[in-house]
C-alpha cells in the first residue's frame, strides 16, 4: 500500500477545524435570522434548518474522507444520475411557487437542479483530467463538455429557473478556462451562446422578462414586478450601519419584504444587524472562498485542481448573485444565500461542495493518472 492509503480515522483528523468553525458561524447567522423572521419562533424554519445543517456536517465529513480517486471514477455516474433526475422533474416533478423543480421522495423533497451543479463540475473535471494538453487544444474535444454543460442548463431553464441555469453555465465555463482552453475558442463558444439570446428571449416566461426590465428600472412597476427589489432596498437602507436590532426589522416583521427567509434573507439580516453585520457575513464567505482557491491550487492532480476551482467559483457565484440581487446589482433570479437561506437541497449542495474541497485538501499530494490510477 502507498503512503496515501490512510485510514478514515486519520483522514478525519486532517479535516480543517477552522473551516468547520466558519461554516458553523455562517449557519448560526442563518439560524438567528430565521428565528427572528418567524417572530421569535423556532418553527417553521429554524428547527428544520438546524437539523439539516447537522446532517450536512455528517455528509461533509463522509465525503471528505473518501479517496479522491473514487470521486474521479464515479464522476460520470453521479452526473448521469443527476441528469436522469432532471428529466424526471419534467415528467413527475412537484410544482411549488409556480415552478416545477422538485421530486417528491415522500420522506423529503429533492431539487435535482441543485445536485447537478456539483456533479457537472465533477464530470467536467474528469473529462479534462483525462485529456492531454494537445487534445484540449483541438476543437472537436470541446463538443462533449459543451453538451454536458448546455443540456442540464436547458432542462433547468425549462422548470423555469433562469438563475440556476446561468450558474451552471458560469461554473462550467470556469472548468473550461482552468483546463487551458485557448482564448479564441472561449470567445467562439461565448459568441455562439450570445447569438442565441434572441432565441432564448422568445422562450422566457413573461415574469422573467419583467425581472430584466425591472432590474434596468426598478421604479417602472413599484407595486408589481419592482416590488421585491424596492422593498429589499428599503430594508437594506433602513438598517443603517449597526442595524435596527434583533427582531426589530420592520420590513420583514410587517411582511413588506417578500421571501424574507429564502431569496431576500440578506436584506432581512442587514435590516436588523446593519452594514457591519453584512460585512462580517461577507468576510466569513471570503474566508471560505480563499480556502477553496488555496486548496485547488495546492492540488497535485489536475482533477483536484479543476474540481476545486469549479466548486470555489460556484460558491463565489452563489454569494455574489444573491447579495447583488438584493442590492439591485443583478436581476432577481432566485439564488439562495449559502447556509443562510432556508432550504434543504441548497444546504446539502454547499456541504457536499465543501466536503469535496476537504477531500482535495486531504489528498492534495496525490498524483492521479487517467482512469484514477496512481502516477
Amino acid at each position: 500500500m502507498t503512503r496515501f492509503s490512510l485510514s478514515s480515522l486519520q483522514k478525519l483528523k486532517q479535516i480543517n477545524g477552522w473551516v468547520i468553525g466558519v461554516l458553523t458561524l455562517i449557519a448560526s447567522i442563518g439560524f438567528v435570522v430565521l428565528y427572528s423572521a418567524a417572530g421569535g419562533n423556532f418553527f417553521p424554519w429554524t428547527e428544520k434548518q438546524m437539523i439539516r445543517f447537522l446532517a450536512g456536517l455528517i455528509v461533509l465529513m463522509a465525503i471528505a474522507v473518501v479517496d479522491l480517486r473514487i470521486w474521479l471514477t464515479q464522476s460520470y455516474i453521479l452526473y448521469i444520475i443527476s441528469l436522469v433526475m432532471l428529466f424526471a422533474v419534467e415528467i413527475a416533478g412537484r410544482i411549488g411557487m409556480g415552478a416545477q423543480r422538485w421530486i417528491d421522495l415522500y420522506v423529503f423533497n429533492v431539487q435535482p437542479s441543485e445536485l447537478i451543479k456539483i456533479t457537472l463540475l465533477m464530470a467536467l473535471g474528469r473529462y479534462f483530467h483525462e485529456l492531454t494538453l494537445e487534445d484540449i487544444r483541438k476543437l472537436r474535444y470541446l463538443i462533449v463538455p459543451t453538451l454536458m454543460t448546455f443540456v442540464p442548463a436547458l432542462l433547468v431553464l425549462r422548470q423555469p429557473d433562469l438563475g440556476t441555469a446561468m450558474l451552471l453555465l458560469f461554473a462550467g465555463a470556469t472548468i473550461f478556462f482552468a483546463a487551458g482552453i485557448r482564448l479564441w475558442k472561449v470567445i467562439l463558444i461565448s459568441g455562439a451562446s450570445l447569438s442565441a439570446i434572441p432565441l432564448l428571449w422568445n422562450f422566457m416566461y413573461d415574469y422573467q422578462k419583467k425581472r430584466i426590465f425591472t432590474f434596468l428600472d426598478p421604479g417602472r412597476d413599484p407595486l408589481g414586478a419592482g416590488y421585491n427589489i424596492l422593498q429589499a432596498n428599503i430594508a437594506l437602507g433602513s438598517g443603517g450601519f449597526l442595524g435596527k436590532g434583533f427582531q426589530s426589522g420592520s420590513q420583514s416583521h410587517l411582511n413588506f419584504l417578500p421571501e424574507k427567509q429564502t431569496d431576500f434573507i440578506f436584506a432581512t439580516y442587514c435590516e436588523e444587524f446593519g452594514v457591519l453585520g453584512g460585512l462580517i457575513l461577507l468576510f466569513l464567505y471570503f474566508c471560505l472562498i480563499v480556502y477553496g482557491y488555496r486548496v485547488a491550487l495546492a492540488s497535485r492532480s489536475s482533477y483536484g485542481r479543476l474540481l476545486g476551482l469549479g466548486l470555489t467559483t460556484l460558491l463565489f457565484l452563489y454569494v455574489f448573485i444573491n447579495t447583488g440581487m438584493v442590492m439591485g446589482l443583478v436581476p432577481v433570479v432566485g439564488i439562495p444565500l449559502p447556509l443562510v437561506s432556508y432550504g434543504g437541497t441548497a444546504m446539502l449542495t454547499v456541504m457536499m461542495g465543501v466536503g469535496l474541497l476537504m477531500s482535495i485538501a486531504i489528498h492534495r499530494d496525490l498524483r492521479i493518472g487517467r482512469g484514477g490510477a496512481f502516477l
